[in-house]
């Protein structure tokens, strides 16, 4: 008995010795080789490995055996792939009854350049996305530990796993996108691929990720992650590949962010991308632009090309095309700040917005309104619109509010020409540069609008109309009639009427049709109409039995007073023919005309002109206008103390040229009463009688006139006839 029990330990002894020694150090040989390299070249028929010798360690807790080799080498024909080990495991039994049958494999490779995987793998399969992954592929290395497990046949099951490292790759993809040190975990499933730890430069812009998954489901790749980006100061023409070129007249100086970005999107094999989401959160710390195409001084006098963004916090998303990006922050007008907010969707068909912008710290100007907000003064600024694909404008909502002051546009529609074509609504409740109250409303009552107030200032709209510029026209597709009723219209700071009252009509356009009634305080009246005839005339009528505050407008007359004020025009293709009467008048001061008297030692008529004025009982000028030329074919003056005859052309701005004659009124009464016999008039009964005036020149830009006069000693028949025709008819 104990002769069988020592057997028995020995045995069991020399068992455990053997079980050890096979599970510490195992056994080397090449037996079963060719099933390692059956069983690799099962993932692709075309690999072929070069194995050295294969150790086998025995796992007795679960009966099986650990198979590996160290510094096996991928042969691909005339390429090959260094790997580190390959390992895997076989059952006891089947090892025992000498039936090779593969659990698991597990191939570790060596760092290996990513571009020598690539040309091995393209060497596998020849696919066009492998030929471009090769070609943008600049440098970079990849470590990689693949696991499989096999079924009772031997083949691969669906659970495998690839993991891996990619460190130091670098990619240029056609020269306009550089991606720079790039560094990553990632792990490969069944049609699932898991990117972690993503470190890189893109464009020179530092991106981390802690998460991307791309997972295949038929022929389509669903893609989802995370990238955040830290604060820099970025350089923009690295910047400009992935953005797109701005227009020439933007530049971009400065831009410094920090971001992060929450997006997925599908992919097909044709890599066409589809249902991209986005959602970002972006600090926008400082985003300079030196240089832009908008032209904000005439509003703004403050402002300059260059504005600065700052501390801006925005918030992007991106759902089913519909773009949403919401934000505030600062922004700089010249070199104060001021608070803007925004709201912007974007979709196939439109962009919608929602601005507001506080102003405070800068003055703020609407000249064609006259309107001016001081700085310090509070200003909340609200802009909503929408913009369309066709490039339509629509602005649903354009409100000013400074204190008691108020400026409301609603529904303001532009072409894409960007001309007024439509809007519903404006309220004006305003003191304007002159103190003035305007309190007006204009309403849209189906394709006609009515304009009701109790003040407006007239003011400045008198000026721009006084302008020959027809490059201001500013409407399109335009064909409305507005009836108005204001109160109180002032047409200076000090001059109004009561009660205008009337309409005008719009036509392809074009101010087809006015007629206005309105009375001065003092009871006075005043008429305008204008209309369009057959032959596309417009003719304008003005009357006044009160021109004085009409008159008083032109800095070079003061103190005009009295007097009944007629114009007419006919205007065709850009061209106007104008007739203006004046009757019984007195003028004080007209600098030019008091600087002709002196110059012609007419000081008696000067010191009249600075006294109680020079009476006229007739004015009238005949003249022309185009593109801001005024031909003055003739302006003919009369009265008591002196008579002026004048032509010339005067161009907007630039130069004024004037030439007549001006003779003392007592001169030519006298002359006149020595008829019947006109030669003697001009001749003379002696030598050297005859009639006695000046002739003169004014020419020179306008604020900068020369004035040139000669005394002559016979008048021109046409003088003469001039004047005997005003005293005929007076």
């Amino acid at each position: 008995m104990k002769k069988i029990v020592k057997i028995l330990v020995i045995l069991i002894l020399t068992l455990a010795t053997i079980v050890i020694y096979l599970s510490l150090y195992g056994v080397k040989t090449d037996k079963f080789n060719k099933e390692i390299i059956k069983n690799v070249s099962k993932i692709n028929k075309k690999i072929n490995l070069s194995l050295n010798e294969v150790n086998y360690l025995l796992n007795p807790l679960n009966f099986s055996i650990n198979i590996s080799t160290k510094n096996p080498k991928i042969l691909l024909e005339d390429k090959s792939l260094d790997l580190k080990d390959i390992t895997s495991n076989i059952s006891l039994k089947s090892f025992i009854s000498n039936q090779f049958s593969i659990d698991d494999l597990k191939i570790s490779t060596k760092e290996i350049k990513i571009k020598d995987l690539i040309s091995l793998t393209r060497t596998v399969e020849g696919s066009p996305q492998l030929f471009v992954l090769d070609n943008i592929t600049k440098e970079g290395l990849i470590s990689t530990e693949i696991n499989l497990k096999f079924d009772s046949d031997g083949e691969i099951k669906n659970n495998y796993q690839i993991n891996g490292t990619v460190k130091k790759a670098k990619f240029n993809i056609f020269n306009k996108v550089e991606i720079d040190d790039l560094n990553l975990l990632f792990n490969i499933s069944n049609n699932q691929l898991t990117l972690k730890k993503i470190e890189t430069n893109l464009n020179s812009i530092k991106l981390k990720s802690p998460l991307i998954k791309i997972e295949k489901k038929k022929d389509i790749f669903f893609v989802d992650g995370e990238v955040a980006n830290k604060e820099q100061n970025f350089d923009i023409k690295k910047l400009k590949p992935i953005f797109g070129d701005l227009p020439n007249n933007i530049e971009i100086e400065k831009i410094d962010f920090n971001s992060v970005n929450i997006f997925s999107f599908n992919i097909n094999k044709k890599l066409k991308l589809k249902d991209l989401k986005l959602e970002t959160i972006l600090n926008l710390e400082n985003f300079q632009i030196v240089k832009n195409p908008l032209n904000l001084k005439t509003f703004l006098p403050n402002y300059a090309e260059q504005i600065k963004f700052k501390d801006h916090k925005i918030k992007i998303k991106l759902i089913k095309g519909i773009l949403d990006i919401r934000g505030d922050g600062d922004i700089y007008i010249g070199d104060e700040s001021e608070q803007l907010s925004y709201n912007v969707i974007k979709d196939d068909r439109k962009i919608t917005f929602n601005t507001n912008l506080n102003i405070k710290n800068n003055p703020l100007t609407i000249n064609f309104l006259d309107y001016k907000k001081k700085k310090g003064n509070s200003s909340e600024i609200l802009l909503k619109g929408i913009y369309k694909k066709n490039k339509e404008l629509i602005l649903n909502d354009i409100s000013i509010t400074e204190k008691n002051n108020q400026i409301l546009i609603k529904d303001l529609m532009f072409s894409k020409n960007f001309k007024v074509k439509d809007l519903s609504y404006i309220k004006l409740n305003y003191r304007n540069k002159n103190d003035l109250l305007n309190n007006l409303e204009l309403k849209k009552n189906k394709s006609n609008f009515s304009i009701n107030g109790k003040s407006f200032d007239a003011t400045q709209l008198i000026n721009n109309s006084m302008s020959d510029d027809e490059s201001t026209a500013i409407f399109e597709n335009f064909n409305s009639k507005f009836n108005i009723k204001i109160g109180t219209t002032y047409i200076n700071k000090n001059d109004y009427t009561k009660n205008l009252a009337g309409y005008f009509t719009f036509k392809n356009n074009k101010l087809d049709k006015l007629n206005l009634a309105s009375t001065f305080s003092n009871n006075k009246k005043m008429n305008l109409s204008i209309e369009t005839n057959n032959q596309n005339e417009t003719i304008t009528k003005f009357f006044s039995n009160y021109p004085k505050p009409l008159i008083k407008r032109y800095d070079f007359i003061k103190g005009f007073e009295e007097g009944y004020l007629n114009f007419n025009s006919i205007k065709k293709d850009g061209v106007s023919n104008s007739v203006l009467i004046i009757d019984n008048f007195k003028v004080k001061e007209v600098p030019v005309f008091a600087k002709l008297l002196s110059l012609a030692s007419l000081q008696g008529i000067a010191d009249l002109l600075t006294g109680e004025g020079i009476r006229f009982t007739d004015f009238e000028m005949r003249y022309s206008s185009q593109k801001g030329l005024t031909n003055i074919e003739e302006m003919y003056a009369i009265g008591p103390a002196i008579s002026i005859l004048m032509d010339g052309y005067i161009e907007s701005k630039k130069l004024v040229s004037l030439r007549g004659t001006l003779v003392p009124a007592t001169t030519i009464n006298r002359s006149i009463a020595s008829i019947p016999l006109l030669g003697k008039i001009l001749i003379g009964e002696k030598t050297g009688e005859g009639v006695f005036g000046v002739s003169f020149k004014i020419k020179g830009p306008p604020k900068n006139l020369s004035t040139t006069v000669n005394p002559i000693k016979t008048l021109t028949p046409r003088f003469i006839t001039r004047t005997l025709e005003k005293i005929k008819k007076n």
